[in-house]
């Protein structure tokens, strides 16, 4: 186990495989493989049933010909789509080894999980498959649609769809990660307000009296509005900020919000 401590996200990293909540004997563990992660980390190991019997559909937002927000890094610039990307991967990854059933609905063949800092941006990007339309409304409609094919196939009695943005804000204007769920939605409420609890307790543990001002609020979204899944829509900084970009660019940090994310869905899903 390894940890390492950043001044804007508390990081708790452990290595791909080893976790500290109830494994599967040796006799049981399976493995699993899925290109998108990359040749190196492809394949997986199945090391917990905390989430066996759940079926997620992740979504990270933008991609193809619409890149998304866009931030100025080091004289560089940050595409929210990639960074959107890269850590749906991160959170698929994490969902499946603890037994889960995944759909990743945003995908690129080619980049799979990346340790850089700068992610070049590319319109590679694909709706499983289909190419992404430039027109905005039609976008959306694309994702919500394969999103409810896939929900009519499943049989899980615990479903739910996972958006993953990056703001665009002042670049004075730093922001915690907030969330949003649709309008009269339980589920979702419920889902958003444990994924909050679950934020603010990291803080709390690894960066005592820093405080975590996240939101839960509901919001009239389409892809909320129009998927059959219980669905949560994550904002996970301001992509001009420069310390809500360290949040993006260290991979670490990517990792951790991919874990914790991962962290408030098992607690909701223990108590569904």
């Amino acid at each position: 186990m390894r940890i390492y401590l950043r001044a804007t996200l508390p990081i708790l990293i452990f290595l791909f495989g080893l976790f500290p909540f109830s494994s599967l004997s040796a006799q049981k563990k399976k493995t699993g493989k899925e290109p998108l992660f990359g040749k190196e980390l492809a394949t997986y190991t199945v090391i917990s049933n905390e989430l066996a019997g759940a079926c997620f559909y992740l979504v990270s937002g933008h991609g193809g010909p619409d890149p998304g927000a866009i931030g100025i890094y080091q004289g560089r610039q940050l595409h929210e789509d990639e960074y959107a990307y890269d850590i749906i991967l991160r959170l698929a990854r994490e969902l499946m080894q603890r037994g889960a059933k995944v759909h990743i609905i945003i995908q690129d063949k080619k980049d799979g999980i990346r340790s850089g800092r700068i992610l070049p941006n590319s319109k590679r990007e694909t709706c499983m498959g289909n190419a992404i339309p430039l027109n905005q409304v039609e976008r959306l409609k694309q994702r919500c649609t394969k999103i409810n094919q896939l929900f009519k196939k499943d049989k899980s009695n615990y479903k739910r769809a996972v958006f993953i943005h990056v703001d665009s804000r002042s670049a004075g204007k730093q922001t915690d990660v907030y969330f949003y769920h649709a309008p009269g939605s339980k589920g979702g409420k419920r889902l958003a307000d444990r994924m909050r609890k679950t934020f603010a307790a990291k803080y709390a543990k690894h960066q005592p009296g820093r405080g975590f001002n996240g939101t839960v609020s509901e919001r009239n979204l389409y892809v909320l509005r129009n998927t059959s899944p219980v669905g949560i829509f994550l904002e996970l900084g301001n992509i001009r900020n420069r310390q809500d970009q360290k949040r993006l660019v260290l991979p670490d940090n990517r990792q951790a919000l991919a874990r914790w994310i991962a962290d408030g869905i098992a607690a909701d899903y223990k108590r569904k």
